[in-house]
């Protein structure tokens, strides 16, 4: 592994760059931008696909997202979907710039709000070829419905409301910048499964880093998350083949499913039994079952033209 900097416009990005065991500099290689969730940063989840891609001979590049951990961008700690898409489009720009990567043979592979960052990437960027998503989150629709998508659109008008109080407070009366938490601080019995589970990943010596500090500017997040739709036009626009992996159990597993029912390209989706949505970050077994779910994909979708001949 690499650590790497790219540009993207006027921000710097950090990212950690896989090489396949045996690399040659002077070799043509396929590859996979993996894309952090919501709160994580390179070293977490995203790095651990990286890693096991780069093992099945892809190069593999995980990143910062932009205002986030070791990236450049500020206000940091913004969580901007627009900005998040155009990162991954940014990850492609590097990719390409690397001799021994075939620029026909890019792929995305995004875990929770990054699989919704990769497909809305994908819809406009068609030098990636193939997409997998991970327990796949549409982060817009996810916080105006809530995590297991049983509200209307309209449930978000208070916080909205509560965004201006605090816009007007910061603006005019000095308030220190508020931040809310990508996870709960302190689960209790109304937290769902899997959000105690996000807890257990981010907060607790699982998964904890530095970098990821779970938290997000409210005000200027919450306005640009609440207006975005990861699958909007999805029927339309994306043409990639893409494999959709999710737990059986997880309570975000229906973003998964819309997500199949409304793409009409090439399309594959794989439920495993027993998982949940926080399984797929990091247990063994989970894991394991989406990387060999995901190289046979990315083989087939990313195989050479003479391959393909």
């Amino acid at each position: 592994m690499e650590a790497i900097t790219f540009p993207n416009g006027p921000v710097t990005m950090a990212g950690d760059l896989y090489l396949p065991a045996g690399f040659d500099p002077e070799g043509s290689y396929p590859a996979v931008v993996t894309v952090h969730p919501g709160g994580g940063v390179k070293e977490q989840t995203a790095g651990l696909y990286a890693g096991k891609l780069a093992e099945q001979g892809f190069v593999a590049l995980a990143f910062d997202a932009s205002f986030q951990g070791d990236s450049g961008g500020e206000p940091h700690h913004l969580e901007d979907p627009y900005a998040r898409v155009e990162d991954v489009r940014a990850a492609v720009d590097h990719l390409q710039s690397l001799p021994y990567v075939d620029p026909e043979r890019i792929g995305a592979l995004g875990v929770c709000a990054g699989g919704g960052y990769a497909i809305n990437a994908a819809m406009t960027d068609y030098r990636i070829k193939a997409l997998t998503t991970v327990s796949a989150v549409n982060i817009g629709t996810s916080f105006r419905r809530g995590w297991c998508g049983t509200d209307s659109d309209a449930a978000a008008a208070p916080t909205l409301k509560a965004v201006a109080q605090q816009r007007t407070a910061e603006a005019a009366q000095g308030a220190d910048p508020a931040y809310l938490p990508y996870v709960p601080a302190e689960p209790d019995e109304n937290t769902p499964r899997d959000l105690v589970e996000a807890h257990d990943y981010y907060l607790t010596p699982r998964a904890q880093h530095p970098n990821a500090k779970n938290k997000f500017l409210f005000t200027k997040s919450v306005s640009r998350i609440f207006t975005f739709d990861a699958f909007h036009m999805v029927e339309d626009l994306l043409t990639q083949p893409i494999l959709i992996v999710a737990g059986s159990d997880a309570g975000s597993l229906w973003m998964s499913t819309e997500l199949h029912g409304r793409t009409r390209g090439p399309k594959q989706l794989r439920i495993v039994e027993g998982g949940t949505h926080m399984d797929f970050y990091d247990i063994p077994k989970y894991v394991d079952q989406a990387v060999a779910e995901a190289v046979p994909f990315f083989t087939e979708h990313l195989a050479a033209a003479e391959d393909r001949a």
